[in-house]
């Protein structure tokens, strides 16, 4: 099984990079009310440039009613006070781009909040200039909701309205109304936010829910779901969104024409970069990859087969990456293993601190780009927040037995033993982790065998060998414990095995002249034999010799 890849160009830096989320609210906070913002993150950006990474993707910070903590926006084009003005976020762009980092910004593009000035005038008559830029539809006639559609966030999609005395779609909160990109009107809009981040120096998008964009215009009802098809990768399993196939709610196939006018766009303003978040259980790599085929939908995406509780064993992201080779060869992805919604890697996949280092390294050999989310870096684990603590409305709703978000929104762990780990002299928003600031980047730093600087030294190796990055795949072990697969390409040939287990092992690379390149991030030897001893949770990578011999 292969998948191909591209060589890189300069309109090409997204192909293979590294993308560092960063979620505002906690990365740093400099004015000192406890929520991180946009000056605290131009502060720690020589920080971020030290890992080594490409670019720096930053959640929503338009301005917002905070109900869902920032993806629910009330103004598109102008940045809420709470994370700073227009010029810090003009600062930062330029900070980032002498740094060498380039900035991606979180668009939400599938609903606004409700208190958006559209959604006022729309919900304010059926006749209005903006009336159908919302989804609203009749009662039926014993007065219930138009179909039996869900919201991830639970309960029914639809709110009834007193003014309009109709219904109007939230696939999220009931103060997330779902705008109608069947309306060109919407799309244009939605085009001029976009035309205006772009004209601000904005690098590339993070699309928000990007499959929800388009609803079935015929409010058609949603097959039910077999019980042994549920995922819950896209909501907990209390939730009864697992219910139902989403077919008619979400993943339209309208919006193949929204994406290629969109990258049209982002085509026009040079070396800009899209990705977008597929959130689809049951079809997220076929989505993937008609959303990011060819060169005029998405250049990115990333589905939740590396982001929920399936442990990553060497079985399963084989059968991933054969899945992607079957449908969604020609696209392009892009893999986190944590971010803002789930729980973090370490905590989900019950890790040792062999086991964070080796999934730093396989995350940094695998096919796609890759993004990590702020505190992988550290090794963080899932913080626990009590119930009396929570923020996040999805846990509050869910609670005990989904906890929500929260365990990973906590905020950064800078110092060791200064107030609030150093994000804040005020009580923060989320309480900090006191397990988590004994892993603080302050006591990181200064260890050479830190779990920060083996992210770095694994960065570095992407970089270094770029058969890592943008080379093809091509997998020759997934048995057991054992993981194995080859980059390679026009740049040369990589060889990379992974002990994902606690038992020593022993394994081949395939028949060649191999040269071990991985002692910087603490791989096994390469002995001429051939045969190669992997002790629990370790890795070998080496460069074949003839691609050495021929440049």
């Amino acid at each position: 099984m292969s998948i191909v890849s591209s060589d890189s160009t300069s309109t090409e830096w997204w192909r293979g990079c590294v993308i560092y989320q960063i979620y505002p609210r906690s990365f740093q906070d400099s004015n000192d009310d406890g929520i991180g913002d946009l000056v605290g993150i131009t502060r720690r950006l020589p920080y971020i440039a030290s890992l080594g990474v490409d670019a720096i993707w930053i959640s929503p910070v338009c301005v917002s009613p905070m109900k869902d903590y920032g993806y629910d926006i009330s103004d598109y084009c102008d940045i809420d006070p709470m994370f700073g003005t227009l010029d810090d976020f003009d600062q930062l762009i330029e900070t980032a781009h002498e740094l060498g980092l380039r900035i991606i910004f979180d668009l939400v593009l599938s609903h606004t909040s409700d208190q958006h000035p559209w959604f006022a005038e729309s919900r304010a008559s059926r006749d209005n200039a903006r009336s159908d830029w919302y989804v609203w539809a009749d009662a039926r006639a014993d007065g219930t909701p138009p179909n039996n559609w869900l919201s991830i966030f639970g309960g029914s999609a639809w709110q009834w309205d007193t003014v309009r005395q109709q219904y109007y779609l939230h696939n999220f909160l009931t103060s997330q109304p779902d705008l109608n990109l069947h309306c060109p009107a919407v799309q244009d809009a939605l085009l001029d936010v976009t035309r205006f981040w772009l004209e601000r120096g904005t690098d590339g998008f993070r699309l928000d829910a990007v499959n929800f964009f388009f609803h079935d215009a015929e409010l058609r009802d949603n097959p039910p779901l077999a019980p042994e098809c549920r995922n819950a990768s896209i909501a907990p399993k209390v939730n009864p969104y697992n219910y139902q196939e989403h077919l008619y709610s979400k993943t339209r196939p309208e919006n193949i024409d929204f994406l290629e006018r969109f990258r049209a766009l982002i085509d026009s303003y040079g070396a800009r970069t899209t990705l977008g978040e597929v959130g689809e259980s049951q079809r997220g790599i076929e989505v993937l990859g008609e959303y990011t085929a060819g060169n005029k939908r998405l250049h990115m995406g990333y589905s939740f087969e590396l982001l929920n509780a399936q442990p990553a064993t060497p079985k399963w992201i084989s059968e991933v990456f054969q899945r992607i080779s079957q449908v969604a060869a020609e696209g392009w992805t892009c893999w986190a293993f944590s971010n803002h919604d789930v729980v973090r890697f370490p905590s989900r996949w019950k890790l040792s601190d062999a086991g964070i280092r080796l999934y730093a390294t396989l995350q940094m050999c695998l096919h796609g780009s890759v993004c990590i989310y702020q505190g992988d870096e550290l090794g963080l684990r899932e913080a626990e927040v009590p119930y009396t603590d929570l923020q996040d409305p999805y846990g509050i709703e869910f609670w005990p037995e989904y906890k929500g978000r929260d365990g990973c929104r906590t905020p950064m762990v800078w110092e060791e033993v200064a107030e609030n780990a150093g994000f804040s002299r005020a009580k923060p928003w989320l309480p900090v982790s006191s397990e988590q600031q004994l892993r603080s980047v302050s006591i990181q730093e200064s260890e050479a065998d830190s779990i920060l600087n083996h992210y770095r030294a694994a960065i570095a190796l992407r970089h270094e060998y770029k058969p890592l990055a943008i080379g093809d795949i091509e997998f020759f072990i997934a048995d057991g414990p054992l993981l194995g697969f080859v980059r390679g390409g026009s740049e040369g040939t990589i060889g990379c095995l992974f002990n994902i287990g606690d038992k020593a092992v022993t394994a081949s690379l395939p028949k060649g002249d191999w040269r071990n390149i991985g002692n910087s991030v603490g791989g096994a030897t390469i002995v001429p034999s051939g045969e190669i001893k992997l002790d629990g949770w370790q890795f070998a990578i080496a460069e074949e010799m003839r691609n050495i011999d021929n440049g």
